[in-house]
């Protein structure tokens, strides 16, 4: 058992303090979403300027890329099969 227990009516924090201290915390909170909100703004637009200048289009090098990987897939296939003893 402790020597000084708390006791209640001594605990008596500064009720103003507190409050300017919540609000500026509030404050910084909102700052801190409008800054990452900035942020993640830039950064789209920088992609999406990025994306834009390139020649071909990403559905069609998406589509080329899954062409290619099912041709490799089917040659390999066939190979195995051809070697197969």
């Amino acid at each position: 058992m402790p020597n000084n227990p708390l006791n209640a009516k001594q605990f008596k924090p500064n009720v103003h303090r507190l409050t300017v201290g919540a609000a500026m915390a509030g404050a910084g909170a909102l700052l801190s979403v409008a800054g990452a909100a900035l942020v993640a703004t830039a950064l789209a637009m920088a992609g999406r300027r990025v994306v834009t200048a390139w020649e071909t289009h990403p559905v069609e090098m998406a589509s080329r890329t899954a062409h290619q990987a099912a041709s490799a897939s089917s040659a390999a296939r066939d190979a195995w099969h051809s070697n197969a003893v």
